[in-house]
Formats: C-alpha cells, structure tokens, sequence
C-alpha cells in the first residue's frame, strides 16, 4: 500500500520530536500525530544533563539553548534540616555536567517547532482511534479537528504517547508496574524566593517529608520567578487531602520547615493538578512494524527526573534500528533495543526502590562521603545510567552493599 510516510509518530512530544529529527537527519520522512495543540501543560519538568548530548546528536540543542530556560547543574537533597548537593558537573564520566529546567509546555514546542522546519508534518489535533499494524505496514485512524475520521499509512510506527499508551492500549500491550500505586499532586507557582542565600536557583530542590521517608516534595525553579511544586506519596496518604487539593498542597508543604520557610511569600496562583498511578509497565517494547518510545512503555517514578532521558534515549535507539532495518540489514530488536533500554531503566530503578527504603537517603546524607563514589552516584544522577564503566551502572545492586555501610547504627 502508498504509505504517507516512512514512519509514523504518536505524541510530538520529547520522543516523538527526537525520533523524527533523527529519521529526517538520515533521509527518511516523519508524520507527527498529536492529540493536542502546543503549547500544553505537562509534567516532567526537571531535564538531566545526558539529555543535552541526545538533543546534539539530533540536532536539537540549539533552539533548546536558545530558549532561555533556567540553568541546572544538580541536584540538592534536603531531610531532617540537613542539606547535601549534588553538583553534576562533577561526575565520574565524561558528557554534559549542566542541562535545564523547562516548562514542558514551551520545551515540547520549541522541540516540535524545530522538527517542523526541518521537514517533519505535524498533525495537531489528531487523536488515534485505532491501529492496524502488521507486517505489510501500518495503518492508524485519527479522529481530526473536524471531527472526520481520517488514516494515515507509513512502514512503521513509533508510539511516543507518553502516559496515554495509545498502542499499548490498543494492542493490548499493558502489563502491572512492580511499583506501588502513588500519586503527585502538583502545580505551578510564583515562589517569591527572592535572593535567598540559602537557596541555589541552578539546582532542582527534593524534600523528604519530616515523618514519613516515602512522601517528598519536588521544587523545580524556572527562570521567570516561578517554580513547579509537588509532593509524591502513596494514594491512600494523600487521600485525606481529596476535597481541597490547593489547601492540602499548601498544607503540606508548610509540614516541612525547610519548604515552609521558602515558600513564605509564595503566591498559589494556578490550578492544582495530579496523577494517580503513574507507575506502568507494558509486555514488549516492539512487535512487527512498532516500537515504544519513553513513558508509552515504561514509567518508573518522578523522583530523579529520569523520564525525558528515558525518552531521549529510546527514540535514539529506535531510529538507528529503523535506519538499519530501511538499509536491508537484520535487526535483533530484543537484544538491541529492549534489553540495551531496559539496562538504564533498570539502573534507575534499584535507585528508585532504594530512595522509597530509605536507604538511598542514607548513602545521600551519610556524614562522611567518599567523593570517588559519590561521583559515580552523581553520574547516574545526572542520567549516565548506561554508562557500564561506572560500577553503580554495570551492576546496580551494589548500591545495597554501600547503604548498608551507611546505614544509620541503632537508636540514630
């Protein structure tokens, strides 16, 4: 059948921006489908610095630079009155050290924008209806603006859907997340910071709440006097909160002395939003003539920022998968897309089972850290997640060895 293009996109979000300025850069062409307009809220706010090196190699960087996002270079950790930094800037491995942090709604603009004048159709919009993917092609109906159905034909897709899991649903792809059910509870704010001394603006701030080590709080500035703030718990915590999320929000964060201090003059003046049961997980990454890209096949957890560099990564490994596979060549899918993406997935994910422990926190705020190691934590936090010359990445179950060397002695 004619096709409309060599491969299709859901979402023209991060991934599904990256892959298309990748398809483009080696000669093939890319159809966008969104469900929405641009620009949109979304959450994700918090980049890392690996994500600076995909968005070069694509072609991407300069109209990100250009932007005029707030400049990040870590990470500040802050539990029981006690403060540690992570500068990212001094990591173990070699790549970017700084990156930015963005409102999504602009950021997935500029990034869609950017592959729209490269050569890429974008269709706003364009909600999928249903999929027809099989090995002669694909075919995908979209409900359109005027609310006609119309199809759209190409040799592969690259579902890039994010939380919607358009195949994923469609296919029958969803399978159970090994995380428990949490939710966030977020919005934007004018945080009035002002020139606090004790606060660095280049930095997202993660708090841990002062009883409970498995709720925290995110405060991520911008560069316009704004931030996003948010708290993670499990559902059934923050269910007493359900009848006045702006009141509970508030509340909340005045239940951290740190936060409350900070946030003195801040004014709460934008909707509050939130996401129950974010954690998802899919049966397969690919099948005859797709792949998923990002949050539409796996979604850990916010608290490290490791969402839009998930995403990066796995539209990079797609699109040169597909480049191989348009040239003639064999393609292992398994081997070189599923299992290469999961080994970072993986990486981030002990780390994200040991903060919700409790013993990442302890190796954070040890007393005495070995700055050699901390480095090698600092490069996993910055995204460096598939970086196996970094013991922390080629097995990442040694984080256990080093939390119980932190743990804290009896009755501390």
């Amino acid at each position: 059948m004619p096709f409309d293009a060599d491969v299709l996109i859901i979402g023209a979000g991060p991934s599904g921006s990256l892959a298309a300025a990748h398809l483009l850069k080696r000669g093939y062409s890319a159809l966008l489908l969104e469900k929405e307009s641009f620009p949109r809220f979304s959450i994700g706010e918090s980049l890392l610095p690996q994500t600076m090196g995909l968005l070069e190699d694509a072609g991407l960087l300069r109209p990100v630079v250009e932007a005029g996002f707030q400049h990040k270079n870590g990470a500040t950790f802050e539990r029981g009155g006690r403060r540690t930094a992570f500068d990212f800037r001094d990591k173990s491995c070699d790549g970017w050290g700084s990156t930015y942090q963005v409102q999504r709604g602009l950021f997935d603009k500029v990034l869609a924008d950017a592959v729209e004048s490269m050569g890429a159709v974008v269709r706003y919009q364009h909600a999928i209806s249903a999929a027809q993917v099989d090995g002669d092609g694909v075919r995908l109906s979209c409900a359109a603006p005027g609310g006609e159905t119309v199809d759209f034909t190409g040799r592969f897709v690259l579902d890039a859907s994010g939380s919607a899991k358009v195949l994923p649903r469609l296919l029958n792809l969803g399978a159970p997340s090994s995380f428990p059910m949490r939710q966030a509870v977020f919005t934007h704010i004018h945080d009035g910071i002002g020139a606090d001394p004790g606060f660095d603006r280049d930095k997202i701030l993660v708090t841990v709440h002062p009883v409970h080590q498995d709720v925290w709080y995110w405060l991520i500035p911008f560069s316009n006097g704004r931030c996003s703030v948010g708290v993670v718990a499990k559902a059934e915590f923050l269910a007493r909160y359900e009848s006045d999320l702006k009141l509970g929000l508030q509340e909340l964060h005045a239940q951290a002395p740190g936060l409350k201090t900070l946030l003195k003059n801040a004014i709460w003046d934008s909707p509050i939003r939130q996401i129950k049961g974010y954690a998802s997980a899919v049966k397969t990454l690919y099948g005859p003539n797709f792949a998923l890209l990002g949050n539409a096949g796996e979604f850990l957890d916010p608290v490290f920022s490791s969402g839009v560099t998930i995403a990066f990564k796995s539209a990079a490994l797609t699109t040169d998968l597909l480049d191989r596979r348009f040239r003639g060549t064999t393609v292992d899918w398994e081997t070189d897309y599923s299992v290469a993406l999961r080994r970072g997935v993986d990486c981030f994910r002990v780390f994200v089972d040991s903060w919700y422990q409790g013993a990442f926190q302890d190796i954070i705020f040890h007393e005495k850290q070995d700055p050699k190691i901390k480095r090698m934590i600092c490069s996993i936090l910055a995204g460096y997640a598939w970086d196996s010359s970094n013991p922390y990445v080629a097995d990442p179950q040694r984080l256990k060895g080093l939390a119980a060397v932190c743990a804290p002695a009896d009755g501390q």
